[in-house]
């Protein structure tokens, strides 16, 4: 099962452009937007992002912020469109929630590498930890289409937090979810509910995109029930195309360690490759 989920390769048509925002909503604790952008949609597979120039032109946020890409869709009364979720956490994501309808952003995309899909059916579980989930709906629509089986699993701290969970829902075979603080679905972590739901459903390959240490706990559940894993890397990233070396993680290589770029190698890696201990990693430099 492993080699026919392999992650995609970088995407090539990237392309700099003036995406003009086309709605702006606020979803619970996020902000659902939509940009015109063009052909740059038709080339976005699940998986993939872009890079936004935040605080406009006087702004001293030099570096780009990455969002990854809720949906795309090359049809519409303006042409090809992305759609974003983005949470108001920091200075620059509250800079983008506060662009109104009409105005421009600086938008380098669709980067980094995609969601591999499986050469034949299989059953598949997606599993998404907060707003990280939102590229995971375009995924379960290619799963679905592609004749696989797909499981869904939203969590996070508190009910409101999970997005969009009526529209998950609708686009896979179940949906479960998860709450810290028990307000939804099941009380505790996401991760505590995986294994009883892996052998439920038979899961023969998991996708998952969430916090680093949620999606570090998946990677080892995924190992020991012998289960191909791709994951998101939600690793910080400012240029976006390789050149800053924010976003680098450790990966298994030879017999040792590299670091790799999650905006070039990335977001979308197989999380067997991934050292999630930080302290292997210092005890083998």
């Amino acid at each position: 099962m492993d080699e026919m989920i392999t992650p995609q390769k970088i995407n090539r048509n990237a392309k700099q452009i003036q995406a003009e925002v086309l709605s702006n909503k606020k979803v619970g604790p996020y902000h659902h937007m939509v940009f015109a952008v063009g052909d740059m949609a038709a080339h976005s597979k699940p998986g993939n992002f872009v890079a936004i120039s935040v605080g406009g032109e006087q702004s001293s946020l030099i570096l780009r912020r990455a969002f990854a890409i809720y949906r795309a869709s090359d049809k519409g009364p303006m042409g090809g469109s992305i759609e974003l979720v983005v949470a108001p956490h920091g200075q620059g994501s509250k800079w983008l929630c506060s662009q109104n309808v009409g105005a421009f952003v600086d938008m380098v995309g669709p980067l980094g590498t995609a969601f591999g899909i499986p050469t034949t059916n299989a059953n598949t579980m997606l599993i998404g930890g907060g707003y990280g989930s939102a590229p995971l709906f375009a995924l379960a629509e290619v799963l679905k289409n592609r004749g696989c089986r797909v499981d869904m699993v939203l969590g996070a701290s508190t009910a409101n937090k999970i997005y969009a969970p009526l529209e998950g829902k609708r686009s896979v075979s179940s949906l479960t979810l998860t709450t810290d603080d028990g307000s939804t679905g099941i009380h505790g972590q996401i991760s505590e509910a995986i294994p009883r739901l892996i052998r439920e459903y038979s899961t023969d390959v998991i996708y998952s995109c969430g916090p680093m240490g949620m999606l570090a706990a998946i990677a080892k559940i995924a190992d020991d029930f012998v289960i191909a894993h791709q994951c998101a890397v939600e690793e910080a990233m400012a240029c976006g195309i390789g050149v800053c070396m924010t976003c680098v993680v450790p990966v298994k290589f030879n017999d040792g360690i590299k670091m790799v770029r999650t905006c070039i190698d990335g977001p979308v890696m197989d999380g067997s490759e991934i050292i999630w201990d930080r302290k292997t990693v210092l005890d083998k430099l």
